[in-house]
């Protein structure tokens, strides 16, 4: 606190404090800055033996698969279509940095700017400070080899070369300064309940990453090989940072009109990245967040809004199985982990059918795939409430209440299930031009379905297990890994079992040539699997209401 001077009566000068905070220039936070992220990573050796290892293996891999790609990258210097390929992973590296913080923000405690909000620092000497900062680890390493290689492989002469001097460090600047203004915009979220269950989404997203990653691959290793990627290189080579990069080759072709523009672009680029994190570290570091703030209740009725039975429980029906549904709904909008699996189950189950279909080897019967995901989330339903589940169990005093317990259960997982199935049948129809199977594809979805329920409501109520929750990526306790393994694979195995009938019925109609029946298919397979839910639910309820002190002690623990 500066103490600036005054004059007495006496004319002598005095010292008085002054309540402006002074604040430190950038040449003293920015070495504070990068010990402190230096720290960070030497702290990771410090670690228990096995997290040390974990963090030194991951490192040791990063680094050796960036230096094979490094190899790569020069093993196609000289190729037609080295441009287009180098264009296209440095947009793909860029979108990486955009993405990387919204699921891995707990991966790095500097990500995190709201930290440093009560120390008297200015946004713009913080900024500078987080961006050098920002520089050191393996991810921009990693980022770096790969756009060394990227420009060694386009560049070609001294005119390429001076121009990748720029290149390499305007483009690892743009995807560090993406990464930081993406991270600081959403820091909010990130921290909050909703940020955690964007994090427990992040393996749904690598798992459709991948099978993007794997569809790419063989695109590439086909006969047109990396010719492939001139359409797409065409666009990205105008969008920074891949711009700078087209701005090498550009550059070696002697087109310096569009490599200066190319470089100029990405230059404006990061300066408007680097606007858009000023003004987010601002607002950041000034405005209140809702913890200071008490919730407006203005306009809201006594009973309404989410506590109350709002606009969707009006499409539910009355009496228990309506609360059970609206409390299972609750729980997999507001519950992390339920949430992951509905989220799961759907991306996975809608991205089976594309990836074949694209590969080549698409059936209309990789439809049931989404069956089989949906279905499994009837199973374990009273391990998903945890310990809260004591609360239902207090409500439960005979077989009829167990089987609207049940029933209700059934019932959220049907309503979404069964639209959802027809439309992976009908778009999987569609896209494979297979309009005569979608009848009896579609009956066969619904009767696996239906024989999924069935097996997850027994499974229910004989083998149920905890979910731990202490951990965002572990599903099952470990002296109950066995159970689940039965109670899961069990279950879906009777369940493919129990589809046998209608499976049988189908390939009696196609070996017997009466082609003009498997329309029956769809009404036989759809109240088949009714059925077996009913029959299923009926067996089921005694045994929860007989059971109900062990299931609540499984799934408590």
């Amino acid at each position: 606190m500066s103490l600036p001077a005054t004059t007495g009566r006496d004319g002598a000068r005095a010292a008085v404090p002054s309540d402006r905070p002074r604040t430190a220039p950038v040449s003293v936070i920015l070495p504070v800055f990068v010990r402190l992220k230096l720290t960070l990573l030497r702290n990771g050796l410090r670690q228990s033996g096995r997290r040390r290892a974990a963090y030194v293996t991951s490192m040791v891999l990063a680094v050796l698969f960036a230096a094979l790609q490094l190899l790569g990258l020069l093993a196609v210097r000289g190729n037609d279509h080295a441009a287009a390929l180098v264009t296209t992973l440095v947009a793909v590296l860029a979108l990486g940095w955009a993405v990387m913080p919204l699921f891995f923000s707990s991966g790095d405690e500097t990500l995190d700017p709201s930290r440093l909000v009560m120390l008297p620092l200015r946004p713009g000497p913080l900024m500078v400070s987080l961006l050098v900062s920002s520089l050191l680890g393996t991810g921009p390493l990693f980022t770096l080899i790969l756009v060394l290689g990227s420009v060694l492989a386009v560049a070609h002469g001294g005119a390429a070369a001076a121009t990748a001097v720029l290149a390499v460090p305007l483009v690892l600047l743009v995807c560090v300064a993406l990464a930081r203004a993406v991270a600081t915009a959403n820091v909010r979220l990130l921290t909050s309940r909703k940020g955690r269950d964007l994090a427990l989404l992040s393996g749904l997203i690598i798992a459709v990453g991948i099978q993007f990653v794997n569809i790419g691959m063989q695109k590439l290793s086909g006969e047109n090989g990396l010719s492939t990627l001139e359409p797409a290189a065409d666009v990205l080579r105008w969008v920074p940072p891949a711009t700078a990069v087209d701005a090498v080759q550009g550059a070696g072709d002697g087109e310096w009109g569009p490599a200066l523009g190319q470089l100029a672009l990405t230059a404006a680029a990061l300066v408007l990245l680097l606007l858009w994190w000023h003004r987010s570290l601002t607002r950041l570091m000034t405005a209140p967040d809702s913890s200071t703030l008490q919730a407006a209740e203005s306009g809201r009725a006594p009973g309404a809004g989410p506590a109350g039975r709002g606009a969707p429980a009006r499409f539910l029906p009355g009496g228990r199985t309506g609360t059970v549904m609206l409390r299972t709904f609750r729980y997999a909008w507001r519950d992390p982990k339920t949430k992951a699996g509905w989220a799961t189950a759907l991306g996975v189950g809608l991205l089976v059918p594309v990836v074949t279909q694209v590969q080549g080897g698409g059936s209309i019967y990789a439809a049931c795939w989404a069956s089989a995901m949906l279905g499994m989330q009837m199973y374990n339903q009273f391990g998903q409430d945890t310990s809260a589940f004591w609360m239902v169990a207090q409500t439960i005093s005979t077989s009829r209440d167990a089987y609207l317990e049940l029933r209700g259960r059934a019932l959220t997982v049907a309503v979404v299930g069964v639209p959802y199935v027809t439309a992976v049948v009908l778009g999987s129809a569609a896209l494979l031009d297979a309009w005569s199977d979608a009848a009896e594809a579609l009956g066969l979805s619904l009767a696996l379905l239906g024989a999924l329920l069935a097996t997850g409501a027994v499974g229910s109520a004989l083998h149920p297990y905890t979910i731990p929750q202490d951990s965002g990526f572990k599903n099952v306790h470990p002296s109950q890994a066995g159970l689940a393994t039965l109670s899961i694979f069990g279950g879906m195995v009777a369940g493919a079992a129990l589809c046998a009938p209608v499976l049988a019925a189908t390939i009696w109609l196609h070996t017997s040539g009466t082609h003009g029946l498997l329309w029956l298919i769809l009404p036989v397979g759809a109240g088949y699997g009714l059925a077996l839910v009913a029959m299923a639910l009926r067996w089921s309820a005694p045994r929860v209401a007989d059971r109900l002190p062990e299931i609540l002690a499984a799934v408590s623990k």
